[in-house]
């Protein structure tokens, strides 16, 4: 079974996060409700079960909460995929949202990094500040060992926007995971 639970406690936030790559079944709660949504999206077209609770000082702001989520969930997809071997490594995939359009391109291959281009022309979505779309990204990318390129190629609403990149995400992520039943994907051998 390809699973992992991460705990995460700091002095600014709390994260229990359970992700099971092939049991899909959705219970967020991160205390921002946009975030919540995302996460939902994420999990239900990814075909994975996701299992968040977080208590963060969002009487500050939401920085160290989303942030730590990121890292909470890098941590649980890296733990759960394990050496890598038996899957597609990678996956892209072009979503829309109404007039928005996202491209998401990655690869499990252990080495991370994010490209991400996307400009909101809305600071905020609910109380998600749109800023931290790229923090998150950043933060589950480093943390899940995925080379990660994200692209809005068009929208002008920061909503649109967002949702389509976490859907065409969550769709190269599935893609990515598919079994196979072969070895490591990588003509060294390992990743």
């Amino acid at each position: 079974m390809r699973e992992a639970t991460v705990k995460r406690e700091t002095k600014e936030t709390r994260v229990d996060l359970h992700l099971n790559l092939d049991t899909p079944k959705c219970e967020v709660n991160t205390g921002i409700g946009f975030l919540d949504h995302m996460l939902e999206i994420l999990a239900f077209h990814g075909g994975f079960g996701l299992k968040v609770s977080a208590l963060g000082d969002l009487n500050v702001d939401c920085h160290h909460t989303v942030e730590d989520i990121g890292i909470v969930l890098g941590q649980a997809f890296h733990e759960a995929v394990g050496d890598k071997s038996g899957i597609e490594r990678y996956g892209s995939f072009y979503a829309p949202m109404d007039e928005a359009l996202a491209l998401v391109a990655l690869d499990i291959s252990g080495r991370p990094y994010l490209a991400f281009d996307a400009a909101f022309e809305e600071e905020r979505v609910g109380s998600f500040d749109t800023c931290m779309t790229v923090e998150f990204l950043r933060a589950f990318a480093f943390h899940a060992g995925i080379t990660l390129h994200v692209k809005v190629l068009y929208g002008s609403n920061a909503h649109h926007q967002i949702e389509a990149i976490f859907k065409a995400m969550a769709h190269a992520l599935k893609i990515a995971l598919t079994q196979t039943d072969g070895a490591v994907l990588s003509t060294k051998g390992v990743l």
